[in-house]
């Protein structure tokens, strides 16, 4: 638990996977994940604000941004992913009430290879050998919406991995909009100015930045600290992804000086796109993230317009699955980097 500042009393979980991979859970902000570190080194970006307590002050218009602590996983949603509107007089802040709701918790599970397999989907050893949290995060209140997610983050001893299960049920007797994103966020020394490159392959489409999403433009690798980014400067664009013939979507960032990185892999019928966020702002404000989503950053409505926007049904349930894996191999290394030599294509609004 926090004992200082404006997060004293919040509940936080540090994981360590014995793999060179150690994370902090931060339980009352909606089980997302804060610290992350990889052999030593920082992966993420952290807020000048830092974590603070859960509050439904911050869901009004963009105050969000004063609760954002950055960190590994800010999770954006459940019923709007992006810029906030009113509708049918009622008002939905950005990025949604996730981040400021405090979970609970259903489960923690330690490894032990002496413990007998509780699951038969994994191998004896596979089981014994598995670290997970489990909690409950509810979106409700008197005459709907009642949206319950039951989130599970795990890892595996001595694997540098981390494998986020949402599993959302709607408990209302009416079908209700399901938005979900993970502003997955990167800084230095992971983001490093002309060392970092991201890796991905897909069309592009600028929501900010159209003079920097071009052809010609080597918008993917870091720049040096951008003056024009500022205050509230930044760039932003869709990828409309690449993926396998299983429907596997695989991104990440890569440090080529210090010679490791992040893969994120996901499905398309998960999150059949990701948004690249990049802020190139000088004095600790130079941050990135690859936010995987079923929707969009400009407010649900643009989401109906696009024909984005999903639903739940009454009792229906729908699980999305991400893995977040940090690395220093060579030959994985270079896969992340390979997505880069694929023809992609630059699209419009």
């Amino acid at each position: 638990m926090l004992d200082n500042g404006p997060g004293r009393g919040v509940r936080i979980a540090w994981v360590n996977t014995g793999g060179g991979l150690r994370y902090k859970v931060v339980i009352d902000r909606g089980l997302d994940i804060a610290d992350a570190e990889f052999l030593g080194q920082s992966l993420t970006w952290h807020s000048l604000g830092g974590v603070t307590a859960p509050s439904a002050a911050y869901d009004q218009g963009t105050d969000w941004l004063w609760s954002f602590y950055g960190g590994l996983v800010a999770s954006c949603g459940p019923l709007n992913t992006g810029a906030p509107f009113t509708e049918d007089g009622k008002s939905y802040g950005l990025h949604g009430t996730h981040s400021n709701t405090a979970a609970i918790v259903e489960s923690i599970v330690n490894p032990d290879p002496g413990r007998k397999p509780l699951t038969p989907a994994l191998s004896p050893e596979e089981k014994s050998l598995e670290m997970r949290i489990t909690g409950i995060v509810r979106t409700a209140r008197v005459f709907g919406p009642n949206l319950e997610l039951r989130r599970t983050i795990s890892s595996r001893l001595g694997v540098p991995a981390i494998s986020i299960a949402d599993e959302f049920t709607n408990r209302d007797n009416q079908r209700v909009p399901l938005a979900w994103l993970l502003h997955i966020n990167f800084g230095y020394p992971l983001l490093e100015p002309r060392a970092s490159t991201y890796c991905y392959c897909g069309a592009v489409t600028a929501v900010r930045g159209e003079e920097w999403f071009r052809e010609g433009c080597d918008y993917k690798s870091a720049p040096e600290p951008m003056d024009s980014h500022r205050g509230g400067g930044e760039f932003c664009g869709y990828v409309d992804p690449k993926a396998d013939a299983d429907g596997r979507i695989v991104s990440g960032i890569v440090n080529r000086k210090r010679g490791f990185g992040v893969r994120i892999e996901h499905t398309t019928a998960d999150y059949p796109r990701f948004v690249n966020w990049q802020h190139w702002g000088p004095g600790g404000s130079y941050m990135g993230a690859i936010e995987p989503t079923n929707a969009g950053v400009e407010g649900r409505p643009k989401d109906a317009q696009r024909g984005w926007l999903q639903f739940l049904e009454p009792g229906e349930t729908r699980t999305l699955r991400c893995a977040i894996t940090a690395t220093n191999e060579e030959t994985e290394l270079r896969r992340l980097l390979e997505l880069n030599a694929c023809i992609s294509s630059l699209g419009e609004r």
